[in-house]
Formats: C-alpha cells, structure tokens, sequence
C-alpha cells in the first residue's frame, strides 16, 4: 500500500479523531426517509454543497448511473438470556451462522467472563431456545450450537430484539425503520444505514431517469462494527464477512465499466463488496465468500466511482474507508462543517454523497 507523500500518519489512529457533540449524534430516524439531510461533496476538490432533502441527489445522478445498494436484513440478533446453572443474565449478539455447520453461530457476548466452553444459556420463559458454548474466542467472542423447536428465524423474531447501536439511547417504536425499503436476505447483525435514506418512490424515480440499480449482500457484523483499538490501525484484526454476487450484478458492473458509466456504492458494506470482488478476480464476478479487507488511506479503489455514505464515528474503520476514496483531510473539513450546520450523525443520522467534478 503507497502511503507516500501524506502529511499526517497514515497509520495512527489518532489520525481519524473529531470532536463531536453529543447532540449531533441522531437518536431516531427522520420523519421521512427522503428527508434527511444530504451533504455533497467534491472527493478531489473538497467543494461542498448543502442539499436540504436526500432525495435532491437525483439532481447529481445521470442516466447510465449505476446504484448498488447491499439487500441485507437485519434479524432481531440480540438476545437476553441466562445461564442454565446459575440464572446470571447473559446477553448475546447472533453475529455469523457457520457456512457448514447449521445452527452453529459466533457470537458477542456481553457478560462473557461466565460463559466457558460447555455453558448453556436459555432463553423464553419456557426455555424455547438453548445454546451451548462450543468455544471460547477472544473478545467477548463465542462459538454456540443453537436448539429450538420449528424455524430459527420464526423463534427469533418471538424472542430476539433489533441490534441498536449502543449510541442509540431510545427504543424504535416501528422495527422496519432499522432496515433499508429493500432489505431481502436474512442475516445481519445490523443495518447498511447509508440505504435508510431512500424510498420505494425514490427509486422509481431514478430508474425512469436511466439510473441502474443493482444488487449485492453482504452480512454486516463485526467486521464492520467492531471499533479500532489499535494506536497502529495496521494491527487491527478486521474479522470476516460473508458476501454474494450474483451472475445478474456482476454482468451488469462489467458492462458499466466497459461503457465507462460510473459505479456508486451505497454505503460502505456495498463498497467493501465490489472491492473485494474486483480485487479478487480484476473484474466482477458471480461469487461468494468471506471478506476482511480493510480499507484506509493508501488503498487504491478499483471498483467505484462515487459513494453515498452516513456520518460514521471517530477513529472507525468506516472512516478510514471513506478517507480513503476522498482523502482525511477533506473528509474531516465536511464533518466539521457538518458539525456546524448542525447535521445529524451515525446510524440515523444524515447523509453524505462523494463524487468528483462539482460546478
């Protein structure tokens, strides 16, 4: 990675630091999806445009364009428990079910020093579902085979609650306001939230004015979530994701480069996506696997031409990976202007479009 000529430590994570009041960091989502507020910004130039709606980036979006937005569905991944011998409450995050192992899943647990390889927590008054710990991972991190009666998805959603981040202080009155308008595939342990900003209306829009739109998943877990706690963000263990593209999605991105139309990820989950896949094959490809790129300043993009993208916390991975396509210096002028107009922050908050060439 060439990280020649920065003048700031490309790899302290003292380098992705920002003040940031407290009551900048959104605790619901806006009224409307298409209402919350949208920062444009020149990724060369650092130009900046206030935009007062999100849904005014169809002014800055051309036919041609193609959108790739991440399908993933958020599952009620929290789960409060307790252990079958001793009754201690025990939380626990579903993060990944093992590929070749059913009902086998790795977990975040929150009172993890009493739970050992062989400990089984219940959960439901009538104990509808049991976990036993098969390995202890570092972190808060365990191993659990899963047992239960009927669906696992179906005992989920009468037991497991919405994985909110821990910065959102107020409980969601409508659950489907923590997943995009076109969430699909089961299996995150929380939302790809650049995608909250658009509505069913909004893409019909954008279609009948040439826009694609195409479709990739990845599974949000710690990977994306899991703060740096490195000095040196060289040494921080991005665990792994799961990823699909599909024969559709990988045909329509090779056409677009080949027509020099531009590619725009929504959010940070999509781009680690089309990264990893052109970095894997130099191209787009039907594909599946797990990613643990980690992407920050140096990197060099191969795959996206724009990228809409959240307000994302200080010294994240999410805000290396943005300093990245833009440069630092950029990114934190538009935070700290966003700061002082008073946008609102991280996963509900408002939005941020980057792209180059603005008048």
């Amino acid at each position: 990675m060439n990280t020649k000529g920065f003048d700031y430590d490309v790899y302290s994570l003292s380098s992705y630091d920002y003040e940031l009041p407290q009551e900048r960091i959104a605790q619901s989502p806006a009224q409307k999806r298409d209402e919350s507020r949208l920062l444009v910004v020149d990724r060369e130039t650092g130009k900046m445009i206030d935009e007062p709606y999100f849904r005014n980036i169809e002014n800055y979006l051309r036919p041609g364009d193609v959108l790739v937005r991440n399908n993933t569905k958020v599952i009620p991944a929290r789960l409060l428990g307790e252990k079958k011998e001793t009754h201690a409450h025990v939380e626990v995050l579903l993060l990944k079910e093992r590929k070749d192992e059913k009902d086998v899943w790795q977990c975040l647990v929150g009172n993890a020093k009493v739970v050992k390889a062989g400990t089984e927590i219940t959960f439901g008054p009538h104990d509808e579902l049991v976990a036993t710990c098969l390995e202890v991972e570092e972190e808060g991190l365990r191993l659990f085979r899963f047992r239960y009666r009927g669906i696992f998805l179906e005992v989920l959603e009468g037991l497991g609650k919405m994985p909110l981040p821990p910065y959102i202080h107020a409980q969601l009155g409508d659950n489907s306001r923590y997943q995009t308008v076109y969430a699909m595939v089961e299996g995150s342990a929380a939302a790809p939230t650049a995608g909250f900003h658009f509505t069913k209306e909004l893409f019909d829009r954008l279609e009948k004015k040439g826009v694609e739109v195409v479709d990739v998943t990845l599974h949000v877990g710690l990977g994306t979530f899991r703060p740096v706690k490195e000095d040196d963000i060289r040494k921080h263990d991005m665990h792994s994701e799961y990823y699909v593209m599909e024969k559709k999605a990988a045909d329509a991105l090779n056409k677009a480069k080949e027509e020099k139309r531009r590619i725009i990820a929504i959010g940070t989950t999509s781009t680690r996506t089309l990264e990893s896949v052109y970095q894997r094959f130099g191209r787009f490809e039907a594909t599946s696997g797990e990613t643990k790129l980690f992407i920050y300043p140096g990197y060099r993009y191969q795959a996206i031409d724009c990228l809409i993208t959240n307000f994302h916390l200080p010294k994240s991975t999410l805000l290396m990976l943005v300093s990245a396509f833009s440069s630092r210096d950029i990114i934190l002028a538009a935070y700290r202007h966003a700061v002082q107009e008073k946008y609102r922050f991280f996963s509900f908050g408002d939005a941020m479009f980057l792209t180059k060439g603005l008048k």
